[in-house]
């Protein structure tokens, strides 16, 4: 996965809305309409953040009669997963390393 593609990626899962349509989509197939209707956006709202979430394949759409339904998408998180990892590795080594300090530092009871 390129750098702009974990950008977007990023991108695209940093809006509340976008990670509520992904959680609702989880559950099954939902036309453009039955997105918007929860979060009391407009159709064209919508279709803005589906888009977003098309463009990295985290969310397919095919059209069935006069309305488009939106499914998850086949994207491939594992650069974003490995991404997330190295900083998860990272922070707890730092933590591990402060906790050591403070235990150090702390007076021990008799």
């Amino acid at each position: 996965m390129s750098t702009s593609t974990l950008d977007r990626t990023f991108f695209a899962l940093s809006d509340p809305t976008r990670r509520r349509i992904l959680k609702r989509l989880a559950r099954g197939p939902a036309t453009i309409g039955e997105l918007a209707e929860p979060f009391g956006l407009t159709l064209n709202g919508v279709k803005k953040h589906v888009a977003i979430l098309q463009e990295v394949e985290l969310v397919s759409t095919t059209k069935v009669g006069r309305s488009r339904e939106c499914q998850l998408g086949r994207a491939d998180l594992k650069e974003v997963t490995r991404w997330i990892d190295s900083y998860r590795e990272t922070l707890e080594a730092r933590l591990e390393s402060f906790g050591a300090y403070v235990e150090a530092r702390t007076p021990r009871e008799q």
